[in-house]
């Protein structure tokens, strides 16, 4: 048999595929590695935050060519509380990580290739041609599975240059004081420059969808009744980001039938705010440990690192159905604003996915914020089928 074209196919220039293409070729310079990318850049057009308690020592050096902003606090708003928090948070952003993948992988990055079907060991474009490579890595975002048990956070979110200088000195992560909904609604604002912000819309509801006009509306007035006069949009981001309620994780891996995933396609996010950084993160240095590259092996190794992510994050997909299942869809601002009067250790540690025994224990202890029947009822609908028996409407 003929040698394969490459040692490594990444299909989709995500923040995943990204990451372990680029430390890939730093472990492993003389890999045959490709990329495919279907839009023009990779990237597309987003911002990836993370907050520095995610992060090791070392993994923050490592990621810093492809940071562009970091701010040393950062505040939430609530209708009943207004806090700033001391721990730093940074974001990445596209423009940054397109331009970075392009100068490392030259040549072995392909724009505007579209493809048609793909396996474990080889890649069918759109045009009738056939790539063939030792393994196949799909990381083109998240996929519908009937073993999952989804809500949604969707949003739109606006760079916008304003007529003056914002005054703001570090980013808001939640105004959840804003009108609600139909489901728990707050603004996310990032200053970027003294007269630049992103401004975005987000939404937690039960249905993936983005309401591009409404929520380009909200930014309108957002703004204004912050007394900020847009005079220029410089770029928009939209997106719906999957938040995870219950699932069965072997029958969706067994839905893959051997096909290595990563990123969202893998189930590789924080499963209540829907942060990826930290996951690509380890999952990129996972795969650059590996000294065999093959499909079986990749796929193994893969599965292995999303199974302990699993088990991990289940206490998390509790609280999201306590978020989804319990209480009114516009009085879910309720549980955020009580979970941001605990300690600031403790929101570093929820939003870093480590939370120790303590930290469950007390976000649950007290008169719960949405009613206690619906809580203890969230509780027992731990399984997709379950909750499908109900009529809570969540779609899975």
């Amino acid at each position: 048999m003929n040698a394969p074209d490459y040692d490594l196919i990444l299909v989709g220039g995500g923040l995943a595929n990204g990451l372990i293409a680029l430390r890939l070729l730093q472990a492993q310079p003389g890999l045959r590695l490709l990329m495919l990318e279907s839009e023009s850049r990779p990237g597309g057009q987003h911002t990836w935050s993370f907050h520095d308690g995610d992060l090791s020592a070392a993994q923050h050096a490592w990621l810093a060519p492809l940071v562009g902003r970091r701010w040393k606090q950062h505040r939430v708003i609530f209708p009943q509380r207004e806090r700033l928090l001391n721990g730093g948070y940074a974001s990445i952003f596209s423009r940054d990580f397109a331009r970075v993948l392009e100068e490392a992988l030259g040549d072995r990055l392909w724009t505007d290739t579209r493809v048609a079907r793909l396996a474990p060991d080889r890649v069918e474009l759109e045009d009738g041609q056939v790539l063939h490579a030792n393994a196949v890595i799909d990381g083109r975002g998240p996929a519908d599975s009937a073993h999952l048990t989804l809500g949604y956070q969707a949003f739109l979110g606006r760079e916008v240059r304003l007529d003056k200088p914002h005054g703001l000195e570090e980013p808001i992560l939640m105004d959840a004081s804003v009108p609600q909904q139909d489901g728990y609604r707050f603004v996310y604002v990032l200053p970027l420059s003294r007269d630049t912000l992103l401004i975005e819309d987000t939404h937690y509801v039960d249905r993936p969808e983005v309401d591009a006009s409404r929520l380009h509306a909200h930014i309108d007035t957002y703004a204004r009744d912050r007394g900020w006069q847009i005079v220029d949009t410089l770029r928009e981001e939209s997106g719906v980001l999957p938040i995870t309620l219950a699932g069965d994780f072997d029958a969706f891996w067994q839905g893959a039938q051997g096909q290595p995933r990563s990123g969202l396609r893998a189930g590789l996010f924080h499963p209540t705010t829907g942060y990826s950084l930290p996951q690509a993160m380890g999952l990129a240095e996972c795969i650059a440990e590996l000294g065999n590259l093959d499909a079986a092996s990749l796929f193994q190794a893969i599965h292995a690192f999303a199974a302990r992510e699993w088990r991990r994050q289940g206490y998390f997909r509790l609280l999201n159905r306590m978020l989804f299942l319990a209480g009114r869809p516009e009085q879910r601002w309720q549980v955020m604003q009580r979970f941001y009067g605990l300690s600031e250790p403790l929101i570093e540690r929820f939003y870093a996915g480590h939370l120790t025994r303590a930290d469950k224990a007390r976000i649950l202890i007290g008169k719960p914020p949405v009613p206690l029947g619906e809580a203890l009822k969230a509780v027992w609908l731990n399984s997709p089928q379950k909750i499908a028996s109900t009529s809570f409407g969540i779609r899975a």
